[in-house]
């Protein structure tokens, strides 16, 4: 399932195969310039220390093209930056407008099925989550691929017998890393979970803070507040305490690798193998190749949050949208004001029956009042009128047409709603008050 979330996530970077491009090549030129950096310290290290007396013009312009490499690595990872960057705000920019795209179009249904707050953490929220895994997975990605394939090349060349002592036992970074991995994901999709929860409470308190005052709400709403809250903190800590065991094993591992690669450089050095100058380069290489292996361990448990995240935005843009108008559904001109319904059958769940059998007519001109109980279905009737649900059975017909035969944009402009609360708008008076024509 990760596989399928991670190539799904990725497929929103395919407009933007420009600036990976780019990434990869200033990826590159750093990692390169890095890598031969060790070199020409390695050959100003022989100078100095070598038998005779020091060759200070050799040594003058090893230094300079050392600053040279030294500026071009610097300027490169900048770039670099840049266009990971690029890509992944907007990437996350996509996802945000298609999670967005996908609410305006799904059915009321989907909308009262699931708490707002969860719903404004998930576009929200868990966008910011993804941009963060794909912003450190993409920088770690390009320069980490690099450098372990480059410190082998730089390595190979100095000594081909401690390379392959190198290559051999990293390994074991990666499958412990793999290992903790799969363990962990499972933890960040339960802390994504319960911070939608906690938003929704949070969302629904707030914006009804005055009913929760009228009805001496608080202590409960705290209390309820209190266990999300314990259950988030849990979540969370088991999903870093399991995510935080990989970095500690890859740099063991690392660690040995080091202490090999130095035992066995020293050994080759009095042997005469390598060089002093030759020793400080692999070494520096070797720290360099296990740097990389240790930054994945990172990587890992920020990308298993971000699939966490991105899951929750796929089940909005996978959300089934509104039935769409028939391909003859016709524009509803001028409204007579003639209402009709025939043998209407509603209900929200099937085991629960709410409208049975209503027939209803209505003349033009005449006015109507529906009264009832809370729950009786009054609003409901407003809802099947304007297609915000369709009727399970019968029909309901505006101006002598059904209203499934009719485009919801013609058929809703041609009532006039008044909310029970009253719902503003951000922006100005004129906006309010034009935001059905504007």
């Amino acid at each position: 399932m990760q596989q399928s979330l991670l190539k799904r996530l990725l497929s929103f970077t395919r407009p933007y195969l420009s600036y990976l491009a780019l990434a990869l090549f200033f990826a590159v030129v750093g990692v390169s310039m890095t890598l031969y950096a060790p070199v020409l310290t390695g050959r100003a290290i022989d100078l100095v220390a070598g038998k005779g007396a020091v060759d200070f013009q050799a040594l003058k312009a090893v230094l300079k093209i050392l600053a040279v490499v030294v500026a071009t690595a610097a300027a490169s990872q900048w770039l670099m930056g840049l266009c990971t960057n690029k890509i992944t705000y907007l990437t996350v920019r996509d996802i945000r407008v298609k999670a967005f795209d996908r609410l305006q179009k799904v059915p009321l249904r989907f909308i009262d099925t699931t708490p707002h707050g969860d719903i404004l953490s998930r576009v929200a929220v868990d966008a910011e989550q993804v941009a963060d895994g794909l912003l450190m997975g993409f920088t770690q990605l390009f320069t980490g691929v690099v450098t372990i394939f480059g410190t082998i090349g730089f390595m190979a060349v100095v000594n081909v017998k401690i390379t392959l002592l190198v290559v051999f036992v990293t390994p074991l970074s990666l499958f412990v890393a793999n290992f903790i991995a799969k363990r962990t994901f499972k933890f960040f999709k339960a802390q994504s979970e319960t911070r939608g929860e906690m938003t929704a409470l949070i969302n629904e308190t707030v914006g009804n803070l005055k009913l929760v005052k009228a009805f001496g709400y608080e202590f409960r709403s705290r209390e309820k507040f209190d266990e999300i809250n314990a259950r988030l903190r849990d979540c969370g800590v088991r999903a870093l305490f399991f995510s935080s065991i990989t970095n500690p094993c890859t740099r063991f591992v690392n660690g040995v690798v080091y202490t090999l690669v130095g035992i066995v450089g020293a050994l080759s050095a009095v042997a005469g193998a390598l060089t002093v100058g030759q020793l400080s380069c692999f070494l520096s290489y070797a720290n360099q190749y296990t740097k990389p292996f240790n930054e994945i361990s990172g990587v890992i448990a920020e990308l298993q949050s971000a699939l966490a995240s991105a899951k929750r935005l796929f089940e909005i843009i996978d959300a089934t949208p509104e039935t769409p108008d028939a391909a003859d559904a016709k524009v509803l001109g001028h409204a007579d004001g003639t209402v009709d319904l025939e043998h209407v059958f509603f209900s929200y769940v099937p085991e629960i029956k709410l409208i049975e059998d209503l027939s209803l007519n209505v003349k033009a001109g005449q006015k109507i009042a529906i009264v009832g109980k809370t729950g009786c279905g009054k609003t409901t009737l407003i809802n099947l009128l304007m297609r915000f649900y369709d009727v399970n059975s019968g029909s309901i017909s505006v101006s002598q047409t059904n209203v499934e035969n009719m485009t919801r944009d013609s058929l809703r402009a041609a009532f006039g709603m008044v909310l029970q609360e009253t719902w503003l708008k951000s922006g100005t008076v004129r906006e309010n008050i034009a935001y059905g024509k504007p």
